[in-house]
Order: C-alpha cells, then sequence, then structure tokens
C-alpha cells in the first residue's frame, strides 16, 4: 500500500507576533490530514480558520518564509516542507491563489507560463514543449500571445493554473481560486481542474466555498475550524448534518437547503447533496404518489 503523497501530523503555526513580548495566536493547532496521490480533496471551513495558512504550509512559504513558530510535520511526496527549499518543492507541489493577478505579471500568457521553466534553467526546446501542453491542457492555446491583464477572471485564473502546470507538479493546490469570479469563470476553474486530475492523475487541493461545485467534483471534503480539522469524509457524509455545517459558518448546497425544507414541512428525511439526485428522488416519490391515489 503506497503512503499518502500529502502528510500532516500534529500540525500547529503561528505568525510572528506584532509586538515584542507578544504572543501570537496559534492559528493552525493540531492539524491531521492525508491526501492520497490522484485524490481530489476539497477543504472548506470559515473565515479565519487557517485554510491559507495550510496551503502556504505545504509549498514551504510556511515557516520559511514568514518565520514564527511551528510544531508537528508536513510532508509532500516524502519531503519535509520545514526544510525542504522552497524552491526544490515547487517541482513537486504548485500553488495557486485566490487572485491570479498576484501570480501574474509578463507581457504576455506565453511569457507567464515560461517563467518559472526559464529561471529553473529548463532548456528551451522543452519549454516550448511544456508551454504547448500546459496551455492546451487548460484551454488557453488561442491566448499565448495575448496580455494575461486583458482576460476575463476565469481565463486569468486558467493561466496561473497552466504557469503551475508548466512546471509540472505531482500535487496542485489552489486556494480558493473562484472567489472573485462568476458562475462561468467557477464552471471554467473547476472543470479545468477537473479534467487534470483525470487526464494526468494529479493529486488536488483546493480550499472552495462552493459546495455545489465541491459535492460534484471532490472525492472527499476536509472541514478546518478554529485551526483544526474537524471532520473529512465524501460529500455526502459531509454534508448530512447541514445545521452542524451552518453553525460552523460552512455554506452547504441548493438543494440541501432544499432537502432541510422539505423535511421541516413535511416530516420526511431527505439528504440530497447533488442537483441529479434531487431530481431522480423527487420524481420517484411524485410517481408512487400518483400511483398510489389511482387513476
Amino acid at each position: 500500500m503506497t503512503s499518502p503523497i500529502i502528510e500532516v501530523r500534529d500540525l500547529g503555526y503561528a505568525y510572528p507576533a506584532m509586538e515584542p513580548h507578544e504572543e501570537a495566536p496559534w492559528v493552525l493547532d493540531g492539524v491531521d490530514l492525508e491526501v492520497e496521490r490522484g485524490e481530489f480533496l476539497s477543504v472548506m471551513g470559515p473565515t479565519g480558520a487557517g485554510k491559507t495558512t495550510l496551503c502556504l504550509a505545504l509549498v514551504g512559504i510556511v515557516p520559511q518564509s514568514t518565520g514564527g513558530f511551528i510544531r508537528g510535520e508536513v510532508r509532500v511526496s516524502g519531503l519535509d516542507t520545514k526544510t525542504e527549499p522552497v524552491s526544490s518543492l515547487a517541482g513537486r507541489v504548485g500553488l495557486v491563489f485566490q487572485d491570479p493577478e498576484t501570480q501574474l505579471f509578463n507581457m504576455n500568457v506565453e511569457a507567464e507560463i515560461a517563467f518559472g521553466l526559464e529561471s529553473k534553467g529548463v532548456a528551451p526546446e522543452e519549454i516550448a514543449e511544456r508551454i504547448e501542453w500546459a496551455a492546451r491542457s487548460v484551454g488557453v492555446e488561442s491566448l499565448l500571445g495575448r496580455s494575461p491583464f486583458e482576460l476575463s477572471g476565469g481565463q486569468k485564473q486558467r493561466v496561473a493554473i497552466a504557469a503551475m502546470l508548466a512546471m509540472t507538479p505531482e500535487v496542485l493546490v489552489l486556494d480558493e481560486p473562484t472567489t472573485s469570479l462568476d458562475p462561468r469563470g467557477r464552471q471554467e476553474v473547476f472543470a479545468t481542474v477537473r479534467d487534470l486530475r483525470r487526464q494526468r492523475g494529479m493529486t488536488i487541493m483546493m480550499v472552495e466555498q462552493d459546495a455545489e461545485c465541491i459535492a460534484e467534483f471532490s472525492d472527499r471534503v476536509a472541514l478546518l475550524a478554529e485551526g483544526s480539522v474537524r471532520r473529512v469524509g465524501p460529500p455526502p457524509e459531509i454534508f448530512s448534518r447541514p445545521g452542524e455545517l451552518v453553525e460552523m459558518g460552512v455554506r452547504v448546497p441548493q438543494v440541501t437547503e432544499v432537502a432541510m425544507a422539505l423535511n421541516r414541512r413535511h416530516g420526511s428525511a431527505h439528504r440530497f447533496v447533488r442537483l441529479e439526485e434531487a431530481v431522480r428522488s423527487l420524481a420517484r416519490e411524485l410517481e408512487a404518489s400518483q400511483a398510489a391515489a389511482g387513476p
């Protein structure tokens, strides 16, 4: 049996204190999490839960660039992210931020995708091949000559993903990549990530709050609150207790809210997570009701 590609054990972290002799709070406090190779794991949680800090710990920015206090263990593909150089980790795990413009700074999309490869001294012929492959993989091959700042939000995010993808990481970590996007842009990003997982076997860890997309695309969901992982499981299991999630400040799918309303009104026991299963279940109930009523 192969070991998980991401292993987080009793991870605690506190950023440097703002004032001398001040005690900084623990942003992460006892995080335990495993992600299997090729898995699509979504992370949900309220504001301030420590989601972004967890992402930064996976690529070594926490604590290597931020300082602060850290305990526990974080390993990605067997590498200790506390001590492995960030530049070395970049070949194993790529991080895409919430705002793609924080990662885009070149004159055109082609240069954007090439930047990381050039900085690592990859041969020009291989750079050209990787640019073509990465751009095609996320559907931006027609945008290579365009300025990234002329693109839509969804296109910018796909370019940021392509730039990470060109580095051929084993793991892709995305920190709320759809927050500022419209519904079409969110679908573009989720579809892109889904295809990478299916076609390339890439491991995906995505911090996200779009409950509908999480229910549709994720293998498992991890709930992070007050710096620790509260629950981990498949979407139907996680969303089976919607009242608890709402109290935590976590959205549930709209069809789950519909199920809750039906249960309150009719005393039923519906547990909808995806739209198609809600449609099938309600259609069966309607057919059964009509049959019982007779001609």
